[in-house]
């Protein structure tokens, strides 16, 4: 009987501390999250014109170029479709942008149909301009790489609700800092890579992003803070 006493006391108490602990490591978690960092300033904003009043202004936006044969980035357009918008439709301010030229305006609603499948794609937007405008608001963006010869690429970008492009300064794998290589950046994304868009783009740096913009309505926005340790799920945003 006695033991049997010892048993229960011990199972109330399990039962009453884990609900403790698990408010702690949140809490925890949300007071020593970090930010995901600033690699260039002032991205140039979309020019405005009379048939579309898409800005990046205000807006928490992943940019993409697909120029002159939008058709020929089907397979970059469905992974983005899948892996992020679908994941990060709900969130406040989120939206995928696609820049396309106007010759490619049909075929760009052509490749819309395709991975729209009937379900609400309000937050996605090919965006017609021409070859002029698009380069120049590619050459705002910090970047490694060119436009192809189609005006596009398969890399993606995050820019930020004041025109600031966000990625990684250091971009190394836990083994390459062991071994003390010497650090690279990420300044944009391989919609081609599903490891890239899930495992970096999705799973960690909008998520860091987008806490960074709740804890910055909480007042509890941190600018010194660079990489996140610890994300809280963001059902609150939806």
């Amino acid at each position: 009987m006695k033991n049997n006493q010892v048993k229960r006391n011990l199972v109330l108490g399990i039962l009453f501390l884990l609900p403790v602990m698990f408010v702690l490591v949140l809490s925890l978690s949300n007071d020593n999250y970090n930010t995901l960092e600033i690699v260039h300033e002032n991205v140039l904003d979309l020019p405005q014109r009379s048939d579309s009043d898409i800005q990046l202004k205000d807006h928490l936006t992943v940019l993409g170029f697909f120029g002159k044969h939008p058709k020929e980035q089907s397979t970059p357009a469905l992974n983005l479709k899948e892996l992020i918008y679908d994941k990060f439709k709900g969130f406040k301010k989120f939206q995928i942008v696609i820049l396309v030229t106007p010759e490619a305006k049909t075929e760009a609603e052509e490749l819309f149909k395709e991975i729209a499948s009937y379900e609400d794609m309000r937050f996605w937007h090919f965006v017609t301009l021409d070859e002029t405008s698009i380069q120049t608001v590619f050459q705002s963006l910090k970047s490694d790489m060119q436009l192809n010869e189609n005006l596009s690429t398969e890399q993606v970008f995050i820019v930020d609700t004041d025109l600031k492009q966000r990625g990684r300064t250091d971009d190394r794998e836990d083994w390459e800092k062991k071994k003390n290589l010497a650090p690279y950046p990420l300044y944009s994304y391989s919609a081609i890579e599903v490891a890239e868009l899930k495992n970096k783009l999705s799973a960690e740096d909008l998520r860091i992003l987008f806490t960074e913009y709740r804890e910055r309505r909480k007042g509890n926005y941190d600018s010194t803070q660079r990489r996140a340790n610890d994300l809280k799920e963001h059902s609150d945003e939806q």
